[in-house]
């Protein structure tokens, strides 16, 4: 059997994206950093993000309907690092800096962002220690970026485009 912390550094090797997932609605507006997140099926377009069950955030996605994927261009990683759990920084201030507009679902945008996914909540599932939301993207925006930010070996690295 894998251990726990065998588990973790194994995906400590496994690079993946940096996103800020964002919702607001009835439930209020909120977001957070996130790097479990991918394409599920592009027929009907479908992808997931993982958000974990000890975050209080949950009730908030969920009573929204809605989240968007932002995926973070390189220099991009200050917002990140706000969005983290641990920045200490309210909700409203994050949400006050000039890069946000709001989405066709009414969720929160990031403007510059390498690439955003504004979804529906078709579905959510628990798995272990986090909640996995599965959206339905209803709209998709795909600015020119020449770097995308990534998180690999517990770090934040740059990888250039083209």
């Amino acid at each position: 059997m894998v251990s726990k912390q065998q588990y973790r550094d194994g995906m400590a090797r496994f690079a993946a994206a940096v996103h800020i997932v964002t919702t607001d609605g009835p439930g209020g507006r909120s977001g957070f950093t996130a790097s479990a997140a991918c394409s599920v099926t592009d027929d009907p377009p479908t992808v997931l993000v993982c958000l974990n069950r000890a975050s209080n955030l949950h009730t908030v996605f969920q009573r929204n309907g809605v989240f968007c994927i932002n995926t973070l261009a390189a220099d991009q990683q200050p917002l990140a690092e706000l969005f983290a759990r641990h920045s200490g920084m309210p909700v409203e201030e994050r949400f006050a800096l000039p890069s946000w507009e709001k989405s066709e679902t009414g969720a929160p945008v990031l403007r510059d962002a390498l690439a955003t996914f504004d979804c529906r909540i078709m579905n959510v599932q628990e798995v272990g220690t986090h909640w996995v939301m599965f959206g339905a993207v209803q709209e998709l925006r795909l600015p020119e970026k020449s770097s995308a930010l990534l998180y690999l070996n517990r770090g934040y690295h740059r990888l250039n485009l083209g």
